[in-house]
């Protein structure tokens, strides 16, 4: 696993005080990235007063029945799809109870068992209660899994940041 560089823990703390000042709290649904997003914000001092809840539902089982992604979204797109990612936001964001809200569903490989979804394709959601919801699709290439989690968890902070932006 790649350790967060310096800038990525510096994000990741203004994010946590931003919040904080703001008074609102944030939730995280991981696949792929195994609760890197959600490890990487609970490390800063403090995160408790921002941070609600961070969940790995790495089996579509858990996807369904933790996060309440339908099982009709899993079935028509397959976990890997923008459909999941936003159900799996959406989800995240009811069970912690929270203002602001990720969900990470992809491919960090070695292998893929599908050759429409290549090694590399993440889909990340962002949702901010009361907002419109962000879904967006990243293909970081056969990188390797380190590194793919590790571009997958930047993106997501940075969604994030621009939720917590927008006033």
């Amino acid at each position: 696993m790649i350790a967060p560089g310096p800038a990525l823990v510096a994000r990741a703390a203004e994010f946590i005080a931003g919040c904080t000042r703001a008074k609102l709290t944030v939730a995280v649904g991981e696949s792929c990235t195994g609760g890197l997003l959600s490890a990487l914000l609970t490390d800063v001092p403090g995160a408790s007063a921002a941070v609600k809840l961070g969940v790995v539902t790495y089996s579509n089982e858990a996807k369904v029945s933790i996060l309440k992604v339908p099982r009709h979204a899993l079935d028509e797109h397959g976990a890997v799809s923008a459909q999941v990612a936003l159900a799996m936001a959406q989800g995240a964001l009811a069970a912690g109870d929270a203002h602001l809200a990720a969900g990470i569903t992809g491919i960090a490989g070695p292998l893929s068992d599908n050759t429409s979804k290549p090694v590399g394709l993440v889909y990340i959601a962002a949702v901010r209660r009361g907002r419109q919801p962000s879904v967006q699709r990243f293909q970081f290439g056969a990188i390797g899994r380190d590194k793919v989690r590790a571009e997958s968890v930047a993106a997501a902070l940075a969604m994030l940041e621009s939720l917590l932006q927008a006033t």
